[in-house]
């Protein structure tokens, strides 16, 4: 019980953004994006690098909003990889008129400090939009989903099985606020309820340097409850990139 009040109390409490807003791509435009880019290199004593790259892609067609995500962060302390993260997902919403909606969504992310050689979700369901204004967007979708996912070698020895698969409830809130016409707030967050509760969070703040050009300052957060042994329950990142729109 204390479990699924968690879930659904993070599920209403951190949002995940699949759109930008009431106009999903601009203008008379059918496809849009943005390209993400930040990378840091220390040397001398000390020699770190790091590289963190994301494209977000929205396309309409017809009735359906669709969106594709690809990320990528990579991070280096002295000749050892300290982290290495990839991620990929898309999501289709059918709208059925301007509030409601139905979506269809999948992820595959790969991240083996977390004891798994990959991780896959799939979900389908229903959403709704409560506010979709010039300056202000929240929306928040429900549906059942399914998780799978595919342990390392180390792990798979250790257990004595080599993946775990879960049925889940999968909750999602999307928010969006312009402060202005050159900088605005988002607070994105995925949930998926099942043997083990995990979430995604990442706060932004994003203002515009100069035309298409903006500069991107993020905190992600994720979270499991049922980490594996040796293990952290709780990830988080915090990056400066550069964000191009196009």
């Amino acid at each position: 019980m204390k479990k699924t009040l968690t879930a659904m109390a993070v599920v209403m409490a951190a949002p995940f953004a699949a759109h930008a807003g009431a106009d999903f791509v601009e203008g008379d435009k059918t496809f849009a994006g943005e390209a993400e880019l930040g990378a840091t290199l220390t040397t001398g004593n000390t020699e770190t690098s790091s590289v963190k790259g994301r494209l977000n892609m929205m396309q309409e067609l017809g009735n359906w909003e669709n969106q594709y995500l690809l990320e990528g962060l990579y991070k280096e302390d002295t000749g050892e990889v300290t982290a290495k993260r990839y991620y990929g997902g898309v999501q289709g919403d059918y709208k059925f008129d301007e509030k409601n909606y139905m979506y269809i969504t999948g992820n595959y992310e790969v991240d083996p400090f977390t004891g798994y050689d990959y991780k896959a979700v799939a979900s389908a369901g229903y959403g709704h939009k409560f506010i979709d204004s010039g300056k202000m967007f929240l929306s928040a979708e429900v549906g059942p989903g399914y998780i799978y996912k595919k342990l390392d070698d180390e792990q798979t020895a250790l257990l004595g099985y080599d993946s775990e698969d879960s049925v889940v409830a999968h909750g999602a809130v999307n928010f969006t606020y312009e402060f202005s016409e050159t900088s605005k707030f988002t607070q994105l967050f995925v949930a998926d309820y099942g043997d083990s509760l995990e979430g995604r969070s990442e706060s932004a703040i994003t203002a515009n340097i100069v035309g298409a050009l903006a500069m991107k300052f993020a905190v992600i957060v994720r979270y499991n409850d049922s980490p594996l042994d040796d293990k952290e329950s709780t990830d988080t990142e915090t990056n400066m990139t550069l964000l191009y729109a196009f």
